[in-house]
C-alpha cells in the first residue's frame, strides 16, 4: 500500500472549481447548488477500495452529519478508472456509501476532470470552502492511517471551527495521504507523481 500525499495546487481562498455531477439515482450537483443554504462546503476525492478511505469512511459519514447541523455540506467525488478498478464503478458507490452512513452525494467524475480541477492527487483528499466558495483548508482529516490510530478528524474539525468563527487556519496544512487517484492510462495529469 503506497502512500502519496496531496500534492496542494489550490491556494487559501481559490474559488471552487465549478461541475455538475451526478449521483447514483440521477441527481446532478453542483458546488453551487450544495452550498446554497450552507456557509460551506467540504469536498472529499475517496473511492470505494482505498484502505485509507475504508479506514476513515464511518468516521467521516458522522463527521459530516455533524457538520451539517453546522451548516457546512459535504459532497463526495470518486474519480478512479473504473475500467482498472470496477470496485470503484458507480453501481458499488451507493452501496458503499449506505454502508458507512453517508447521507451526503457521492458522486462520479467520469472523465477526471473534476480531480484535475481540483489538483486532486489521492484518496482521501479533502477540500474545505467557505459560503463564497473560497478555499478555506485543504488537508488531511487527521493523522491515523491504516492500522495505526483511530479517525477522530481532528485537523478538519479544527478547520471548521476556525471557518465557522471567521478565522484562517493556520497553514502550513498537513496534506491529505493515502492512495494515489487511479488515473486512466494516458489521462495522468501535469502534477501525477508515482
Amino acid at each position: 500500500m503506497a502512500e502519496v500525499a496531496s500534492t496542494f495546487q489550490l491556494r487559501t481562498g481559490a474559488a471552487a472549481p465549478a461541475f455538475a455531477l451526478a449521483d447514483g439515482s440521477g441527481g446532478v450537483h453542483s458546488p453551487k447548488s450544495l452550498v446554497a443554504d450552507h456557509c460551506g462546503l467540504l469536498v472529499a476525492f475517496v473511492c470505494n477500495h482505498c484502505p485509507f478511505v475504508v479506514h476513515l469512511a464511518d468516521a467521516l459519514g458522522s463527521f459530516a452529519t455533524e457538520i451539517d447541523g453546522q451548516g457546512i455540506a459535504t459532497v463526495a467525488v470518486s474519480s478512479n478508472d473504473i475500467e482498472k478498478y470496477p470496485a470503484d464503478a458507480p453501481d458499488r458507490m451507493s452501496e458503499f456509501a449506505a454502508a458507512h452512513g453517508w447521507r451526503f452525494p457521492y458522486l462520479h467524475d467520469p472523465d477526471q476532470s473534476v480531480a484535475k480541477a481540483y489538483a486532486a492527487a489521492c484518496t482521501p483528499d479533502l477540500y474545505l470552502f467557505d459560503g463564497e466558495l473560497r478555499l478555506a483548508y485543504a488537508g488531511q482529516f487527521d493523522d491515523s492511517r491504516p492500522g495505526r490510530g483511530t479517525p477522530t478528524g481532528t485537523d478538519l474539525r479544527a478547520a471548521v471551527a476556525d471557518l465557522l468563527a471567521g478565522r484562517p487556519t493556520p497553514e502550513p496544512w498537513t496534506p491529505s495521504s493515502g492512495c494515489n487517484i487511479k488515473w486512466i492510462p494516458g489521462n495522468e495529469p501535469s502534477y501525477f507523481f508515482a
